[in-house]
């Protein structure tokens, strides 16, 4: 099949959703398909184009069989929510020359954030006259409205008429967890239009290593620490301050050690919290790269998920998988009827407690620190679960089936043509 990928993430970005629609799309090009990747100048999470990609409008690169047209869009490292509106519409705008001047695709995948890209898609699937799959990682502008993004009544109509155009508009939508497909049906969605495929990990690549002559560990004076670690994003929904708050908490036991690794402006505002909590036992560290990724999540004893109160129930962390193939335990500090809590719950590797309640979080990692036995329970539970619900093949081989089915609907439906001479 020819499969075009319009996703505003990408490679080389190291977290979110790049990566995973990275694998994604090599994955399909070893299975023999022919992948095109419509994309953004890589940006995330700095919101700062990459260095190597600026000042340019449109490039085309080759990476591992995949042909990557990226785009040029506006973006502000501090963006307010006019810059958001206008970093959406910039990709819609600037993207769609380059992907509808390339090849013909059989089926195109959207993502979504942003949800403006449905726009494009659409006109896209209807002139080529091919199946759009929907790939929600959120529900916008739900989950925006929710955490307090979106405030404005009218910009509220206008996002939530371009939600129902984009559910309309798709063939089929895939959701990460159960709790979107409630959602989905609650807003009058099909339950036929809905199929459900995981986020996923690359349990070879993500997997449980030893802690002793650990690279991370030692090059970080860690070693013969029991680590709390939490890597990843640091925004409006995870309040990362209750982890600081947390860790001063239990900053008189010295063998604890909690870990935070991510983007420069998150840590700077995270490092100002520890300097007024007297958190002494808090390392903010840099994204490390992802060939070293497996070694630091190896490095901790416990991964933290964290999520504020007014976090949207179906919001599902792309780390929740990482954290589990990495075979350590997870405690997550997240609401107790989210679709978080319930991965972490199912899985059977690690705990859940209150969101923004410091006190709450550091008694549970008390309590792992003095249960070993516990921890390296969590930490098998968790690798076996990942293996078994969220490898990467298992969704490679959904992603394959959805879309040979829906090529397959389209060319039973497609008239035959016969000319005057066969007759």
């Amino acid at each position: 099949m020819r499969i075009l990928i319009y996703s505003y993430n990408y490679y080389p970005e190291p977290i979110g959703i790049a990566p995973l629609m990275t694998e994604l799309a090599e994955g399909l090009v070893k299975r023999g398909h022919q992948v095109r990747v419509v994309t953004a100048m890589p940006n995330y999470p700095e919101r700062r184009i990459y260095p190597g990609y600026r000042g340019k409008w449109h490039l085309t690169e080759y990476k591992n069989g995949v042909q990557i047209q990226r785009s040029y869009v506006w973006i502000r490292p501090q963006p307010n929510f006019i810059d958001r509106v206008l970093l959406d519409a910039s990709f819609v705008l600037t993207s769609f020359l380059p992907a509808l001047a390339g090849w013909r695709p059989d089926v195109i995948l959207s993502t979504s954030p942003s949800l403006p890209v449905c726009l494009p898609t659409a006109l896209l699937g209807w002139l080529h006259g091919c199946p759009v799959v929907l790939n929600l990682q959120d529900i916008l502008p739900e989950a925006a409205v929710h955490v307090g993004l979106l405030k404005n009544k009218w910009l509220i109509k206008l996002f939530t008429a371009l939600e129902k155009f984009a559910y309309h508009s798709a063939t089929k939508i895939s959701v990460i967890a159960d709790g979107f497909v409630e959602n989905l049906l609650k807003k009058g969605v099909a339950s036929k239009k809905i199929v459900q495929i995981p986020n996923w990990v690359d349990v070879n690549f993500i997997r449980p290593l030893a802690k002793k002559n650990n690279a991370f560990r030692a090059a970080h004076n860690l070693d013969d620490k029991f680590v709390v670690l939490y890597s990843g994003n640091i925004a409006l929904t995870q309040g990362l301050e209750t982890v600081v708050k947390a860790a001063s908490l239990l900053r008189h036991i010295p063998d604890i050690a909690f870990v935070i690794v991510g983007e420069a402006k998150g840590l700077q505002r995270l490092e100002k919290v520890c300097q007024e909590c007297g958190a002494t036992n808090v390392l903010l560290l840099p994204f490390q790269p992802r060939e070293h990724l497996p070694e630091m999540l190896a490095a901790a004893d416990v991964g933290l998920v964290v999520q504020k109160k007014n976090v949207i129930s179906f919001n599902m962390p792309s780390k929740i998988q990482l954290l589990l193939a990495s075979g350590r335990a997870l405690l997550g500090s997240v609401p107790a009827n989210g679709t978080a809590a319930r991965a972490i719950k199912q899985s059977g590797g690690g705990v859940v407690v209150p969101p923004e309640d410091p006190q709450a979080l550091a008694k549970a990692v008390l309590d792992l620190y003095n249960h070993p036995e516990k921890v390296k329970t969590f930490g098998y539970k968790s690798r076996q679960f990942a293996v078994d619900q969220y490898a990467f093949e298992q969704a490679l081989n959904q992603y394959e089936s959805l879309f040979y089915s829906l090529t397959a609907e389209r060319s039973a439906i497609e008239p035959v043509v016969v000319s005057k001479q066969e007759v």
